[in-house]
């Protein structure tokens, strides 16, 4: 009996690495997606006929999707399965590929964008999936994390591929073909993933809350839309501060209708529960730095130190070189994470992350002098940040019940885009004293706008470690 209990658990070992094989391809597509069109911004411009600053909108109206798409994808998860979701979330970033390839002029690239965002919850649906198939197997947590930990690690050495591969092509030949390297890849994952892996089964009873997902809609919404406005039209403008208010005033409704659904679409309860709310409040402040902190980044990174009196003076070409290293570091932070996991328990490893990130900002300080500076800053941020990236989904399917992962993992994703973006928002207040974010040229900003982005984003993960110490400490996490 033990040694057909033996060969049992081989099967199931063997089972699980060959499933996870399969999601490193769909991860490999995400860093593709998520590192490729950075460098070729300014080209797609030219592309389209529109100025610089146009492009911002593209990187809203995807926040805009992410944000109001990941709930909904998550709950769809534990209602019909992850794997089948993982499925239409590809089809769905596949169809937005190829309209950016074929894309006419702004407003159709505007939409294929936009509808690209299905992709923000590929990882926590594979997350999910390695969960549901460890359950039985008496090292569930650990084998999910270290699943996470590949994959996340696979997800960051794909942008820099990414990355490289797009400012290799762009002056060799034309932008359509361009554009079309990630539609390819991403419609080849969906293949992947249809003879790949097997359907998962259905575990959660209940239906679509249509009417949670339409007031979760109007809160976003309204949210979004005043960031937006704001970042568009000023602090100085009302518009965007009235949306947001009205924004927060409706998360009251939104919360009381959900506490009191049988089959809520945003599970209030559990996301208050002692085991969600500190991994969900450290991904919505994980979000200001690892989405909100990379323009402002990079833009100083670009500024020229005679000019304005700091900065590094970087060409676009040393920034991706920057940018390479950084990711770089994130999968070592992800590669890493089982280790550290052993050595300080599931809590301390979540901890130190967040640490390492409060370190990595605060010495921007002192230290933004030179690109040497630069690189030991955005290292030490980097692991702590990729080990993050890799632990919060799995520790909120930890704390979940077996018919709420899909919320749970999604909500993580969720939360950090919405951290994004409000950082966004700040940051570019911060920074439009004497210049502009979106339009460099205009003059630079001062220096002390980035003492706020970096103070915020230090500020925010040291919240963030004390929030994860307030975990229990026989955490799943």
């Amino acid at each position: 009996m033990t040694v057909t209990g033996s060969a049992s658990r081989n099967d199931a070992v063997r089972s699980l690495a060959a499933v996870v094989g399969f999601l490193v391809c769909v991860e490999l597509a995400s860093g593709v997606l998520q590192g490729y069109y950075t460098p070729i911004y300014k080209d797609i411009a030219g592309h389209l006929d529109i100025r610089d600053a146009s492009v911002n909108w593209f990187e809203a109206a995807q926040l805009v999707v992410s944000a109001l798409a990941v709930p909904l994808l998550a709950r769809l998860g534990d209602l019909v399965g992850a794997r089948n979701v993982l499925l239409l979330s590809t089809a769905i970033t596949a169809l937005g590929s190829w309209v950016l390839a074929f894309a006419p002029g702004f407003t159709t690239f505007l939409i294929g964008f936009a509808v690209q965002g299905a992709y923000v919850v590929w990882l926590p649906m594979e997350v999910a999936i390695v969960y549901r198939r460890t359950s039985g197997s008496g090292r569930r947590d650990l084998l999910t994390r270290r699943a996470a930990a590949i994959l996340v690690g696979a997800l960051e050495l794909s942008v820099i591929v990414g990355a490289l591969t797009s400012g290799a092509l762009v002056d060799a030949t034309s932008m359509t073909v361009v554009l079309m390297i990630p539609a390819v890849v991403v419609t080849a994952v969906l293949v992947v993933i249809w003879f790949g892996i097997e359907r998962d089964p259905v575990r959660a009873a209940g239906g679509l809350d249509l009417r949670g997902l339409a007031l979760i809609c109007v809160v976003l919404g309204l949210v979004m839309g005043g960031l937006i406005a704001i970042r568009l039209q000023g602090p100085g403008h009302p518009l965007g501060w009235l949306l947001i208010a009205l924004g927060i005033a409706a998360l009251w409704p939104f919360a009381r209708y959900e506490a009191g659904h049988p089959e809520p679409l945003v599970d209030v309860r559990l996301f208050a529960s002692p085991l969600q709310w500190p991994v969900q409040l450290t991904a919505f402040l994980f979000g200001i730095s690892v989405l909100g902190a990379q323009i402002p980044l990079s833009t100083f990174a670009r500024t020229d130190p005679d000019v304005a009196g700091y900065g590094l003076g970087a060409s676009a070409g040393f920034v991706s070189s920057l940018i390479g290293v950084y990711v770089v570091f994130l999968a070592v932070g992800a590669f890493t994470l089982p280790l550290t996991t052993r050595w300080l328990g599931a809590r301390g490893a979540l901890v130190l992350s967040a640490l390492l990130v409060a370190l990595g900002y605060a010495l921007w300080l002192p230290l933004h002098g030179s690109t040497g500076q630069a690189l030991v800053n955005m290292a030490i941020a980097g692991v702590g940040s990729g080990a993050l990236v890799a632990a919060l989904p799995a520790s909120a399917a930890a704390g979940a019940p077996e018919d709420r992962t899909g919320f749970a993992t999604g909500m993580t994703n969720a939360t950090k885009t919405v951290g994004g973006a409000i950082a966004s928002a700040i940051f570019a207040i911060a920074l439009s004293s004497t210049g502009s974010i979106k339009d460099p040229v205009r003059g630079h900003a001062p220096l002390h706008g980035y003492v706020v982005v970096w103070s915020v984003c230090a500020g925010a993960a040291l919240l963030a470690a004390l929030a994860l110490l307030l975990t229990p400490r026989p955490s799943p996490a």
